[in-house]
């Protein structure tokens, strides 16, 4: 589509009453969606905008973000390179998310929401624990606590569900247990992390 068009839906949504303009695992098109941004905002558009990934981006992509992006919501999806390796054929995942994660509280800081409790800026960070501890939750959560902020807001998530070649890679061929994500939460909560989602800290 064009990069008009792409403005006028991004104001559609907003004339709608949405309560962000959202764009997943947006890096490869970031050229073309700051241009539209662009148009968008010069016709009223004032909505957060919201730049959800997965974590593995390079920090002067991010840079290049400053001042345009309101909200930031990456994945953290493994501390120790091995794993990251092994499952994602990235080595250098944690050592290049530490790097974005940093970057992006640089510029947007704690997440802050509004009187209703919606995001309006800042940092939210999403973590999905897999099977024993693959995923390295404490090392992540550790990380975040000491050099981020214990004030950052983490949605800790259980939904993993194998699919594909995961059930040729044990032990991602099952979901994880109730006392692993219990497991994840406490290591959370151990760190000093205050902002837990769906958790009372």
């Amino acid at each position: 589509m064009s990069f008009e068009k792409l403005a006028d839906i991004m104001l559609s949504l907003q004339n709608e009453g949405c309560h962000n303009i959202n764009f997943v695992t947006p890096t490869h098109q970031m050229p073309m969606l700051l241009r539209s941004l662009l148009i968008a905002s010069e016709k009223g558009l004032r909505l957060p905008i919201v730049y959800n990934c997965g974590g593995y981006e390079s920090p002067h992509a991010i840079q290049l973000l400053e001042g345009v992006v309101d909200i930031y919501m990456p994945d953290f999806k493994y501390a120790d390179p091995a794993m990251a390796k092994k499952y994602s054929g990235a080595e250098n995942y944690p050592e290049v998310a530490r790097a974005a994660l940093k970057e992006m509280h640089r510029q947007v800081g704690d997440l802050l929401t509004d009187k209703r409790g919606i995001a309006m800026r800042g940092l939210l960070v999403r973590h999905l624990v897999l099977p024993e501890g693959i995923a390295g939750t404490a090392k992540i959560v550790k990380f975040i606590a000491e050099e981020i902020s214990k004030n950052t807001y983490i949605n800790i998530m259980d939904q993993y569900h194998p699919c594909y070649k995961a059930f040729d890679h044990p032990p991602l061929n099952r979901r994880i247990t109730a006392k692993e994500y219990t497991e994840a939460l406490n290591m959370a909560i151990k760190a000093g992390i205050k902002r837990i989602d769906g958790v009372t800290v």
